[in-house]
């Protein structure tokens, strides 16, 4: 067996991966219909949305097979997302140096036929792959194929839209959490004195604390709870 190696970019991807809070969450049914279409479109047994964390494997949605981590070094996918443009088919995993002492193989109804798209982010980035597998060496017709292919375009256009609707309700949260300081602001900047008065160190003291707990929220929503 072959270990996997590490893509180039691992620290952004891995980053990326976390910014899009999949792993470890329970089952959507999104995903789980489209990994069910390509277990039926490709005839294979298996079929799953696999994400490729720092030493693991965690199915986000799996047909075949129970949802649970395994090793990074034993994944077919871990090997998929090395060349995300590209899709990776493993006809007989037997015969390939890189898997045929797999312990993945080695069992009862082992894997031996597997083809994984990698799924990417916004970014190209491969944070897993779509795959479907088998435990009898096959191939894939090249229509089929290509309909594997458009399911993973799917997953990566799901993707998106689930970062994209995390990062407009933080900016929401970020709104919510500023308002409440501007009006600090508006209420300190009115009970400012005039020109032709000092101003009191507590009111000036108010001022500058609401402009620097404004400027945290601003620059890091989340580390305030609230607002006062």
């Amino acid at each position: 067996m072959i270990a996997p190696g590490l893509p180039a970019n691992e620290p952004d991807r891995l980053r990326s991966l976390a910014e899009h809070n999949l792993l470890d969450t329970l089952p959507e049914e999104v995903y789980d219909d489209i990994t069910r279409l390509a277990a039926e479109i490709c005839g294979t047994p298996i079929a799953a949305i696999n994400l490729i964390a720092g030493d693991r494997l965690w199915p986000k949605s799996a047909v075949g097979f129970e949802r649970v981590s395994s090793p990074r070094e034993e994944s077919f996918c871990a090997h998929a997302i090395l060349n995300p443009d590209e899709t990776m088919v493993v006809s007989d995993a037997r015969y390939d140096e890189r898997f045929f002492d797999n312990p993945n193989i080695a069992t009862p109804n082992g894997i031996v036929f597997y083809a994984g798209v990698p799924v990417q982010d916004a970014q190209g980035r491969a944070l897993g792959s779509l795959c479907v597998a088998d435990i009898r060496a096959r191939e894939i017709p090249e229509h089929k194929m290509e309909s594997l292919q458009a399911l993973a375009e799917l997953v990566n256009t799901h993707f998106q839209l689930r970062r994209t609707n995390m990062l407009l309700t933080a900016t929401q949260d970020q709104v919510k959490q500023a308002q409440p300081i501007l009006h600090r602001m508006v209420s300190a900047v009115g009970s400012l004195p005039t020109e032709n008065e000092i101003a009191s160190t507590t009111q000036l003291k108010s001022l500058q604390e609401a402009i620097k707990e404004l400027q945290l929220v601003l620059e890091h929503p989340a580390c305030l709870d609230k607002a006062d």
